[in-house]
């Protein structure tokens, strides 16, 4: 057993007023190591979230996402880009664009994220853009066209062929390709818990980490007060799709003002994680409106 425990006791990155691309909410977000620093892409918005009340959709009420990248050599203080550096573009992307992963696989960062279209509250499909340098972008559009969310690349092929993780509510999902287009073998690889903190639905968190033990696998998973926590499961290191085992106690959960009061409140949500000098670092968005970081050394996961 083992939790995360909080680098700073306040978010690290937040709003910029100034900026109208990012004003309303920085929140989820994906990092990577690259060029000896940690490079995040983080989820941006230009109004709140209001809307999310609504039965449907409402044009009047519309939010816009994007994404914006920050830099750091220390993992706790980023230096951020003044304009986003990935936007909506066409109708399934008309809301904009969600929650990234990002996994490199040989010499080329992929990034998967939620393409929104905002015509129904289902219109959300997984797309994938692929780089060489988390500024330039070549975009291979959807991935998955039903609605889903929540997908990472596992960043090692397995038998030849590329891993996904998704999310076909409420439980995670695991499906195949050779080629990044055709996905195959669809199948649960971990369920929700009735009557507990992960029992209204679970997604992944960051690509699955590669330890000793295994996979470390960081999960979002959401109780029936609609309330956000971080779990823990680990994968077995031959077969990622199987599930050895699953802590039955939270990693990290909403304590702090910031990730109580937001947005949407009590929710802890991670895209990324990263390993820099044994210590890993796991960013969350809180409230849907800031970033955190918690963290902790490589040796002292267990499970």
């Amino acid at each position: 057993m083992f939790k995360l425990r909080r680098l700073s006791d306040q978010p690290i990155l937040a709003p910029i007023p100034a900026h109208p691309w990012e004003r309303a909410a920085v929140f989820n977000c994906a990092v990577t190591m690259y060029q000896d620093k940690i490079h995040m892409i983080y989820r941006a918005a230009d109004r709140d979230f209001s809307v999310l009340r609504q039965a449907q959709p409402e044009a009047a009420l519309q939010f816009s996402s994007s994404f914006g990248l920050a830099v750091s050599e220390d993992g706790l203080s980023f230096k951020r880009e003044a304009e986003p550096i990935y936007v909506g573009e066409g109708p399934q992307e008309a809301w904009g664009v969600e929650d990234p992963r990002l996994s490199k696989i040989g010499e080329t960062f992929y990034m998967v994220y939620t393409a929104f279209g905002g015509r129904s509250w289902d219109d959300h499909r997984i797309a994938l853009a692929s780089s060489q340098d988390l500024r330039t972008w070549q975009r291979h559009g959807v991935l998955l066209d039903e609605p889903n969310k929540d997908g990472a690349l596992l960043e090692e092929k397995v038998n030849g062929r590329y891993l996904l993780f998704h999310r076909r509510v409420p439980h995670i999902w695991s499906a195949v390709s050779a080629d990044l287009r055709s996905w195959h073998d669809h199948k649960i690889i971990m369920e929700t818990i009735p009557g507990g903190w992960e029992s209204l639905k679970i997604g992944i968190a960051g690509p699955p980490l590669r330890i000793r033990q295994g996979y470390l696998m960081i999960y979002h998973a959401v109780d029936g007060r609609r309330t956000y926590r971080l779990g823990a499961a680990l994968l077995d290191g031959e077969d990622p799709t199987k599930v050895v085992r699953r802590l039955p106690e939270p990693i990290l959960e909403p304590e702090l003002e910031w990730e109580r009061q937001g947005h949407v409140p009590n929710v802890v949500f991670s895209c990324g994680q990263v390993v820099k000098d044994g210590f890993l670092y796991v960013y969350y968005g809180a409230a849907d409106q800031v970033i955190g970081v918690a963290g902790i050394e490589l040796d002292e996961i267990v499970f």
